[in-house]
């Protein structure tokens, strides 16, 4: 038996990042290990400037997802100004950007997942620092707003938090929780879910036996959060029917 930290993540609208080129801000399907940890940094009080206490949490922390239910996918459309590209001035800040004389406007696009269910898992790693009930106490009672991504993304519904002792990552990941309505088939209704479910999983390739197993190399593993560097890990992925 292994102890996982279990809890759920729904909102009208939800944002991963993935890597951006040019003004597109794209979300992936599934909460990326780096809005976890902005997730549990923010329920713990750690502020964005503490680079030790951020890696020992990253350190600390393998991260695991089910979704549920896709839900939709919309896009908005934002303008900003910026100043001028020049190799001689350096803008460090936001506001020196806008200091500038001549400004120009472009044209941000950015993704989000709407009406779309995850639960997300928790397991420690061997050198962790902290303890799953840490962390459970810590999204029970979150120091700073918690939110899906963005900050234009606030959760719609409590976490649950629950430390569970089970067999095996997958029984974790498929953690039941109360019904968002009065019945899960009303949750079904309202949310479009089918019984298509996709996993996806730091660590061990081998906790799931299908032969269909996606492994995959995304960036988005916090490296420095001053200079917003980021690097790969492995993670593993897996999309199947579930049983009714």
């Amino acid at each position: 038996m292994k102890e996982y930290l279990v809890f759920r993540l729904y909102g009208p609208m939800a944002s991963w990042g993935q890597a951006a080129v040019g003004g597109d801000r794209p979300t992936g399907l599934s909460p990326t290990r780096s809005a976890v940890l902005g997730l549990l940094g923010a329920a713990l009080g750690i502020k964005r400037d503490d680079e030790q206490a951020l890696n020992n949490l990253a350190e600390s922390i393998l991260v695991s997802s089910k979704l549920i239910g896709a839900g939709s996918l919309i896009r908005d459309y934002q303008t900003a100004q910026v100043p001028s590209h020049s190799k001689k001035i350096t803008h460090r800040t936001r506001k020196i950007e806008l200091s500038e004389e001549k400004l120009n406007t472009v044209l941000s696009g950015r993704d989000y997942r709407c009406d779309a269910l995850w639960v997300v898992v928790i397991s420690l790693t061997s050198s962790a620092s902290l303890t799953l009930e840490s962390l459970k106490d810590a999204l029970l009672k979150p120091t700073f707003t918690l939110c899906l991504g963005r900050k234009s993304c606030p959760l719609a519904i409590p976490l649950a938090p629950m430390v569970v002792s089970v067999n095996s990552l997958k029984e974790a990941l498929d953690s039941e929780f109360p019904s968002l309505t009065r019945s899960a088939k009303e949750d079904r209704l309202w949310l479009g879910l089918s019984k298509h479910v996709t996993y996806f999983w730091e660590g061990d390739k081998n906790e799931f036996t299908d032969k269909n197993i996606l492994t995959i190399h995304p960036w988005n593993s916090p490296l420095n959060r001053q200079r917003w560097q980021f690097k790969q890990y492995t993670l593993h992925q897996l999309s199947v029917m579930e049983e009714a």
